[in-house]
């Protein structure tokens, strides 16, 4: 999932250079949406793996 938040980001970065600045907070958005979604998972997974030991 991070992968692709990162993938997003640089797209986002590639087009704002060249201009296309729809485009770019597009990419922005979904890269933000992927790397809070990313966040919650490994809290979650982090928090159910202490409270089995």
């Amino acid at each position: 999932m991070l992968h692709y938040a990162v993938i997003f980001f640089i797209i986002a970065i590639i087009a704002a250079v060249l201009g296309f600045g729809g485009l770019a907070a597009g990419a922005a958005g979904i890269a933000k949406i992927l790397f809070f979604v990313f966040l919650i998972g490994a809290l979650v997974t982090f928090l159910a793996g202490r409270s089995r030991v």
